[in-house]
């Protein structure tokens, strides 16, 4: 189980920074301008059919869950989307490696890449090391007009964070 390392105690009234980040529809999505409500979930990454995942993986705490993060997402859509909220998967894999996992999973909502670290590094988001790669720690913004009005960290099980978010929704 994680623990809250205070990584993210920054991120509640911050704007979302001006970056552009491709998407698996093929476009690139600016963060900074999108008006009304969105959530933001970050996840290290998801893994492949038939690939391993790095070695020690499930040692990780908060590393294991991506795909049922996902899924729970997709699962709870509509239900974001009645209560006026967009939905967008955040992580550093590429854009092809995301489009495997949005089509497998058959997401109905954006997934994006910061392969590049921008915003990463434009909001200081806590990332660990995992078989040399860099990844993103399991963080939810909930955001309003370009603004960051709440913060999920650490999210644990993954599964759980639509009930979250959608209580906060409800609640605001």
């Amino acid at each position: 189980m994680p623990t809250d390392d205070g990584a993210t105690n920054h991120l509640v009234g911050m704007a979302l920074p001006n970056i552009s980040l491709k998407s698996t529809r093929g476009d690139s999505i600016n963060l900074g301008s999108i008006r009304g409500k969105v959530v933001i979930y970050c996840y290290p990454m998801t893994g492949q059919p038939n690939i391993p995942l790095p070695e020690g993986w499930d040692q990780i705490p908060g590393a294991r869950g991506c795909t049922p993060q996902s899924c729970s997402f997709r699962d709870h859509y509509q239900e974001l989307q009645a209560l006026g909220s967009e939905v967008i998967g955040l992580s550093v894999q590429t854009t092809n490696y995301q489009k495997e996992m949005a089509d497998r999973l058959h997401l109905p909502f954006l997934v994006v890449s910061d392969a590049n670290y921008e915003f990463q590094k434009a909001m200081n988001m806590p990332t660990f090391v995992a078989a040399k790669m860099t990844l993103l720690k399991r963080v939810t913004l909930i955001c309003e007009d370009g603004v960051i009005k709440a913060v999920h960290y650490p999210v644990f099980p993954s599964d759980s964070d639509p009930a979250w978010v959608i209580d906060y929704l409800k609640r605001h």
